[in-house]
């Protein structure tokens, strides 16, 4: 059976990942069976250059067929950001609550007390030095007034979705069936079961 790796160490999105690809026609390996493979530095200035290049890199140094993907959350009054930043906003230090902090923070220092905003999920699929697949979903919102729910991960919690009601993190398993990710995985899993 053909190996499709995930490339991410975030065992939040592993397991997202996993669901939405649950029954696809491949064997599924993480990045913990290639602990001496370092992380790539993040240098693209859209989702789309991160995920092609962490799929090219993760492909070329295991020889598997890989697939990447880069997220993060884009606020229109603070002109995207963190966007490309989102995993890093803050510092590398930083928590998700800090980085709460920080956006509330922002917000008020451009006059708004919250703002329409979006999930991104830009996702790559490489075999060997070909993309052969790309594909990006987004889930539209906005900031929540206050941080809400302990489910989800990141930036769940100060993300409102206004069909349900709810921050992400308050959503449960609906989640999955709205996302940025589950968007773009989806759309990944309808290849693959047409190609294997």
């Amino acid at each position: 059976m053909t190996k499709l790796l995930i490339a991410t160490t975030n065992r939040d999105k592993v397991r997202e990942i996993r669901q939405l690809l649950n029954g696809v026609p491949l064997e599924l390996q993480t990045l913990e069976a290639w602990p001496e493979v370092a992380a790539p530095e993040e240098t693209g200035r859209t989702f789309e250059e991160n995920a092609r290049a962490k799929a090219l890199y993760y492909a070329h140094a295991t020889g598997l067929l890989t697939v990447a993907e880069d997220s993060g959350l884009e606020i229109d009054a603070l002109g995207g950001a963190p966007g490309v930043e989102s995993a890093r906003f803050g510092g590398p230090n930083a928590t998700y609550p800090d980085r709460f902090a920080m956006i509330y923070d922002r917000l008020r220092a451009h006059g708004a007390a919250t703002s329409t905003a979006r999930f991104v999920c830009a996702l790559a699929m490489v075999s060997g030095d070909d993309v052969v697949f790309e594909t990006r979903g987004t889930v539209e919102g906005r900031i929540a007034p206050e941080p809400k729910g302990t489910g989800g991960f990141g930036y769940d919690p100060i993300f409102f979705y206004p069909p349900f009601g709810t921050t992400l993190a308050e959503a449960g398993s609906r989640k999955s069936t709205v996302s940025h990710r589950g968007e773009a995985f989806r759309a990944l899993r309808a290849f693959l079961e047409a190609r294997f």
